[in-house]
């Protein structure tokens, strides 16, 4: 059975999972309407500074890899269409780089003003955890409604303390956009 977190809550992944090596970071959703939205989540590897070590530890649709391989994107789903999680990241801990200490997860709405969504149109958004090797589900972060005005939200983030990896629910809704993120990580 897996852990469901709430908003600021961690897990220490090293400890509580000793063979844990490989992750998938499901991330999903439902419209309220029948309109479509297209979400897009990145991914910002942030050395101890706070920023991308290099421009390419910016995983999202147009880089789906990061430079040490540790990252995959699976690509974007521009519907959020279908049962199950809309967009996942495939992570290895073992072949993080080292210069990395946190690997922040954002989901962001595109072209949000323009299209006039935010995430007040979003039924049962969640970010989790599964262990690729055994697809056992590790943990589940279910956002509340609280983001009806935001255009984008963080999830959560993965760190690095000690040689350990945490998990980090972190639930922060803002309407900076992706280049807001960009601008503060790059």
């Amino acid at each position: 059975m897996s852990i469901q977190l709430k908003k600021g809550h961690s897990f220490n992944l090293s400890k509580k999972e000793l063979n844990l090596k490989k992750i998938m970071i499901g991330l999903g959703w439902e419209l309220k309407t029948t309109s479509l939205m297209d979400l897009d989540a990145s991914v910002f590897m942030l050395g101890g500074n706070g920023k991308l070590p290099a421009d390419e530890f910016f995983v999202f649709y147009n880089n789906l890899k990061s430079p040490d391989g540790s990252i995959q994107h699976t690509g974007d789903n521009r519907t959020g269409a279908g049962e199950g999680d809309d967009e996942m990241i495939l992570a290895n801990l073992n072949l993080i780089d080292g210069r990395v200490s946190e690997i922040l997860i954002v989901v962001t709405i595109h072209d949000a003003p323009a299209r006039r969504q935010n995430f007040g149109l979003l039924n049962d958004a969640y970010i989790r955890l599964v262990d690729v090797e055994t697809k056992r589900e590790i943990l589940n972060y279910d956002l509340d409604a609280s983001f009806a005005k935001d255009t984008d939200v963080e999830f959560g983030k993965l760190q690095r303390l000690d040689g350990e990896w945490h998990f980090v629910a972190s639930g922060i809704g803002s309407t900076k956009g992706i280049e807001g993120y960009v601008e503060a990580y790059a």
